[in-house]
């Protein structure tokens, strides 16, 4: 896509979510079913996906672990936007790569020891491109990456989450 291409495309919504703030706000939506032994069946809207336990969890590595498709989501949106941007700055990429890697101890999971966190302590996201910038340039097309990259900022900003449980509707 040419960058006139995206500005064309995205020019009317931005003069509508400018216009009516209220019509920018989406609620995106995610669901799955239980499923046998400790497994989750995700929706993706285009295929079935079972999580499960990870290895270091009892998992026999047959499913997808839940940190994975957190990873894969990231690198997901980090490339879609890395692709945007670059289009939206004039930005030829040739060929490029996403990568994302997270660093978890299972201590705090398993409830081994309550002093380790659960969850990430770390994540590191890595591009490599083959593509017409300049230095600047690059780190300009990363600095823009981060911050419209929505499960990036998701994750950085520690948005806030709730959970219910409610009877299950038969």
């Amino acid at each position: 896509m040419k960058t006139e291409d995206l500005k064309a495309l995205q020019a009317p919504l931005k003069k509508k979510y400018s216009n009516d703030p209220q019509s920018a706000v989406i609620t995106l939506h995610a669901s799955g079913k239980l499923g046998e032994g400790i497994s989750c069946k995700v929706d993706t809207g285009r295929a079935l996906t079972q999580a499960g336990l990870h290895p270091a969890t009892g998992g026999d590595g047959t499913m997808l672990c839940s940190g994975d498709l957190l990873l894969e989501a990231l690198v997901a949106c980090a490339g879609v936007t890395l692709n945007a941007v670059a289009t939206s700055i004039g930005i030829t990429i040739k060929e490029g790569k996403v990568r994302a890697e997270g660093d978890l101890d299972f201590k705090g999971t398993l409830g081994v020891s309550k002093e380790v966190p659960v969850g990430f302590q770390n994540i590191r996201l890595y591009f490599e491109l083959d593509c017409d910038a300049g230095e600047e340039t690059k780190q300009t097309l990363l600095k823009l990456t981060e911050r419209y990259c929505v499960v990036l900022q998701t994750i950085v900003a520690a948005t806030p989450v709730s959970a219910n449980i409610h009877a299950l509707k038969k």
